[in-house]
């Protein structure tokens, strides 16, 4: 009796034994996944990129300042007001508070317009990055507030991670911080799970788009690339000539689809990580130049190539060779 009764207990027991085997892997997993060390440089790619990109934008957009961001500008500042999609701080606010002070509005837009050039400076040296994030978020949401119309996807991506870089590390590494020792020698141990964010925000971002554009014909049947290079706002070259070759707009969508829709789940593996940055890279270059996307373009490259195309192996570990079953997440990157 007594050794059935053990039988049966360790029966009962095995699989209480397996669960709890299984939840030490998975947590093990996470732990590799997201909490495993890593260098900062990915995270100083990404914020001297996204600094580098919204500087050329800035560059671009100082020559009609006063007309994008006035509110004797481009668009009135009532009728702003009116069209507006949110009731979030605008410049025109604060200008008529401040007129009481006797500062005019010319003043306070070239203010702050500097203010956001300063802050996106900083961040591209590395000197107090987080402040200097804080600091270019707050204006840039000013900005985006005040000439609301005007903005697009670049201005949405870009204040999302500027908003990230208030959080991350991206001062351990190529950063003026570092070079005054006010950055720790070793990377904090939040620099795996902060580049994590990135990579999983990004990973769903295309997952979500190219799931949208499927959802449709045109980008099967090659209207939505006709479409794109033909209209006045984008033309930037003569394609007039593919009226009479219609597969190759059609090919191209399918193009498309696969980059986007294949990004969540080829971009972590290692043997197709480099084939995927390359082909996205290519796509946004293709946007900057056949659609005139410049500022998009170049951010959602610079984007990807900080946080899948730059290694965050720690300085002289070696990179383990997972068994195949371990699955695509357990390799690091």
């Amino acid at each position: 009796m007594s050794g059935r009764a053990a039988l049966r207990h360790a029966g009962r027991a095995a699989p209480r034994l397996a669960g709890r085997a299984a939840l030490e892997r998975a947590w093990r997993a996470i732990e590799r996944f997201a909490f495993a060390p890593a260098s900062a440089v990915p995270l100083a790619a990404l914020r001297i990129g996204l600094a580098s990109v919204l500087l050329l934008q800035a560059a671009m957009v100082a020559p009609v300042f006063l007309d994008l961001y006035g509110r004797s500008g481009i668009l009135q500042g009532p009728l702003n007001d009116v069209l507006a999609s949110s009731d979030l701080l605008r410049i025109g606010w604060l200008v008529d508070g401040l007129a009481l002070l006797g500062i005019g509005e010319a003043v306070f837009v070239r203010s702050t317009g500097a203010l956001y050039a300063l802050a996106l400076f900083a961040l591209l040296l590395g000197w107090r990055p987080r402040a200097a994030a804080a600091l270019a978020w707050l204006t840039h949401l000013l900005l985006m507030m005040t000439a609301d119309s005007t903005s697009y996807g670049a201005d949405s991506y870009a204040h999302i991670f500027l908003f990230y870089l208030m959080w991350m590390p991206s001062g351990a590494a190529l950063s003026l911080d570092r070079w005054l020792g006010r950055a720790p020698a070793e990377p904090p141990a939040t620099t795996r799970l902060s580049l994590r964010v990135a990579q999983v925000h990004l990973c769903i971002s295309y997952l979500a788009s190219g799931l949208a554009k499927a959802s449709g014909e045109q980008w099967w049947n090659g209207e939505a690339i006709w479409r794109s290079v033909m209209m006045p706002e984008y033309r930037q070259l003569d394609f007039t000539w593919l009226a009479r070759h219609a597969w190759i707009p059609m090919i191209a969508g399918w193009v498309v689809l696969l980059i986007e829709i294949g990004y969540a789940f080829f971009i972590w593996p290692r043997r197709s990580r480099r084939v995927w940055v390359a082909a996205t890279v290519a796509l946004h270059l293709g946007i900057a130049l056949f659609l005139g996307l410049v500022v998009f373009g170049a951010l959602m490259a610079a984007l990807t190539l900080a946080v899948f195309g730059v290694s965050a192996e720690p300085r002289g570990a070696t990179a383990p060779v997972a068994p195949p079953s371990q699955g695509a997440l357990s390799g690091r990157r």
